[in-house]
């Protein structure tokens, strides 16, 4: 064969193999960052719906339903929310990015009631589509869309909208609701006035929640923070930096004692967190165990989300509770101290229990064989049984302390150096 041929050849199966990573690397992950009642989620698997939690992330093709009690908050990444009134259903048709880097969402109402606050800081596109009715949103905009076969709405409470269907175009301005006859050609009436729905004081109450706790936000990113602001504090550590903790943690607790993995096609487990504060403390930066005060997050690793979190930990047990195929139950303490490395394939998951210590999907790397010898016993299953709550992430009999109670740690000296983060996987 001709050196050129082969070169050729090797380039071009070289774009094929490429061609998914470079697709994948411009998928996007956005949050369910609010939930009560009952709530469902299809996450494109073909198992259909199963009940969501607080913090699952939310990929491309992914359902949302609620039931009658049921309501729901996602939040992506610049902090722009949709929330789903009980008795709505919402697909998620595109979550991507351009070559620009710009985000582009699709979001189809499929039924039900959904209020859409589009903040629309960086130029990103977003698409709502309901009964046969488009909106592009490139601006900041807060509106209301009601759907059903008979008739849909749509109440603009800030900024202009455009929206497109088979009647044509039509822009609706603020405090104005547009009107879409079903029955006769989605044919569109203006009113001058909103309606006030039972709904729109959650609507208004989450917004300013956002607004309020999402002040000082020195990372790329706006989900999330709003939550680290309201339950937790940042203190400035000697040897580590700016160090952020949730409020009245006691010794011994840990960041990974409560949460699950769920799996999503194309990514795999992800560990998700059961804390209200659980989502970018998750999937950026490093948890590090300080000497004297506890496990405290260190922002960071902003160019990589990860599926599991990354984490350094010095002289800590950690337990795991192992079930064999026969029901034989085995708990397995790992070493202590060095720093965490990933073990694959993830038969390890978090144990939840008050026996000692546990970390997502890992162990202490001087240990990475443990995963085989695990397998060889014949305890190739871990069960664990988080605690999910069915309310609102926002406790509303929580009150977050005006100013930071927390001490500050001991100095951290010249022999026992700062944890450095761990490597994970590219998003």
């Amino acid at each position: 064969m001709p050196k050129l041929l082969r070169v050729v050849l090797a380039t071009l199966a070289w774009v094929v193999v490429a061609l998914p990573a470079l697709a994948e690397s411009q998928a996007r992950i956005v949050r369910l960052s609010d939930v009560h009642g009952t709530v469902q989620i299809d996450k494109n698997t073909g198992l259909g719906f199963e009940s969501a939690f607080l913090n699952l992330p939310i990929t491309q093709g992914a359902q949302v339903k609620t039931a009658d009690n049921g309501r729901a908050e996602i939040e992506f990444e610049d902090g722009s929310t949709l929330r789903l009134a009980p008795n709505s259903t919402v697909q998620f048709s595109t979550l991507g990015s351009t070559d620009a880097g710009k985000h582009v969402s699709t979001v189809d109402l499929v039924e039900g009631m959904a209020y859409v606050n589009w903040l629309g800081k960086s130029g990103d596109q977003f698409n709502v589509n309901f009964s046969r009715e488009k909106i592009s949103l490139d601006h900041a905009a807060h509106l209301r869309i009601s759907a059903s076969p008979e008739t849909s709405k749509m109440a603009v409470f800030k900024g202009d909208v455009d929206v497109e269907g088979p009647s044509g175009k039509v822009s609706v301005s603020r405090k104005e609701t547009a009107s879409f006859d079903g029955t006769d050609n989605d044919k569109s009436a203006i009113a001058k006035n909103i309606e006030e729905a039972p709904l729109d004081s959650w609507d208004k109450e989450s917004i300013a929640y956002h607004e309020q706790y999402a002040r000082n936000n020195s990372s790329p990113y706006g989900y999330g923070y709003s939550d680290l602001n309201y339950y937790g504090g940042f203190s400035n550590v000697p040897g580590y930096g700016m160090m952020w903790q949730p409020y009245f943690t006691g010794v011994g607790w840990d960041p990974f004692m409560d949460g699950a993995w769920s799996w999503y096609p194309g990514y795999g487990y992800m560990f998700v967190s059961a804390y209200p504060w659980g989502w970018m403390p998750y999937r950026y930066g490093n948890w590090s165990f300080v000497p004297g005060f506890g496990w405290m997050w260190q922002p960071g690793g902003w160019n990589t989300w990860v599926t599991v979190p990354r984490y350094t930990a010095t002289n800590v047990v950690h337990v795991h509770t192992l079930v064999a195929p026969t029901g034989t139950v085995k708990t397995v303490a790992v070493g202590k101290g060095g720093s965490v490395s990933t073990l694959a394939p993830s038969r390890l998951v978090v144990n939840s229990g008050s026996a000692g210590l546990g970390i997502p999907r890992g162990s202490i790397s001087n240990l990475h064989h443990l995963n085989s010898q695990v397998a060889k016993s014949g305890f190739a299953e871990v069960r664990s049984a988080p605690q999910f709550s069915t309310t609102s992430a926002r406790n509303p009999g929580f009150s977050a302390p005006q100013h930071s109670t927390m001490a500050p740690p001991p100095a951290v000296h010249s022999s026992s150096p700062a944890p450095h983060a761990s490597s994970a996987p590219h998003h």
